[in-house]
């Protein structure tokens, strides 16, 4: 299944699922995020693109509560919702797939989605929705008893992007999806990506292979030390000379 683009353009982007607005965030004394300015509209890929300390994975602790904004605010479906525990933003539908997997190592890859389900009471659809797994993750079917520390990196990558699709989230939030990845595994997972955007959830994606976000995302936003220094679609900001230059791997020749 090849890894296709279809950007929006900005005219047409769907409604907010997700805002970030003139948010500051801090540890201790530290400025880390200043005055970001996000919008995931609904259905969409959006990718955060940033080098190492430029406040990525901060801005994905920010959404998912385990960092409070001093400042600004964060909307998620029009709503208000910093003053919410983590796990009351997991139950109105927002998921992570953190950083390194972090899977529970030593319990099986099964019970590694069953408690992706925590916040569920519905048996019967939690067991339609493990169905619906072994679909979308044929490769885990086969290792569903082993213990999942003793899987491949590409292996646990599924397993934890599995685990987060059985909280059936409104919003996926992706920290680096291919962190460690060989080649092959990382053009399965965007793969992977694409079809769970296809089947209706949202993706807010931070990433270091640019090339391959930018391939599948509609819009984009790059980070540097803390502030949104471009956004635009997609395909806008793969022909930008700075984004080339800085994350593709490419530079202008006279």
């Amino acid at each position: 299944m090849p890894i296709s683009a279809a950007p929006p353009p900005p005219e047409e982007r769907a409604p907010p699922l997700l805002e970030f607005r003139d948010v500051d965030t801090y540890y201790g004394e530290l400025h880390v995020l200043k005055g970001v300015n996000y919008r995931v509209g609904e259905g969409e890929i959006v990718c955060l693109l940033g080098g190492n300390a430029s406040g990525k994975s901060t801005t994905m602790k920010t959404i998912l509560g385990i960092v409070r904004p001093a400042r600004g605010t964060i909307l998620y479906r029009g709503e208000s919702i910093e003053a919410l525990p983590t796990a009351a933003r997991v139950k109105r539908g927002i998921a992570p797939v953190p950083e390194a997997r972090r899977l529970f190592p030593r319990m099986t890859v099964l019970e590694n989605l069953e408690m992706g389900a925590f916040t569920r009471e519905d048996k019967a659809e939690i067991a339609a929705d493990l169905d619906r797994m072994m679909e979308l993750f044929p490769r885990i079917r086969e290792r569903l008893r082993q213990v999942a520390g003793t899987l491949s990196g590409g292996e646990q990558q599924m397993v934890a992007m599995a685990r987060a699709l059985m909280a059936r989230p409104k919003l996926l939030c992706m920290d680096e999806p291919s962190m460690g990845l060989s080649p092959l595994y990382v053009e399965q997972v965007f793969e992977l990506i694409q079809a769970i955007n296809r089947q209706g959830t949202t993706i807010f994606m931070v990433e270091q292979n640019a090339n391959m976000a930018l391939s599948i995302a509609s819009w984009g936003y790059v980070l540097q030390t803390g502030e949104v220094v471009l956004s635009g679609t997609a395909r806008s900001l793969r022909d930008n000379e700075m984004v080339r230059a800085a994350y593709l791997g490419e530079m202008k020749v006279h």
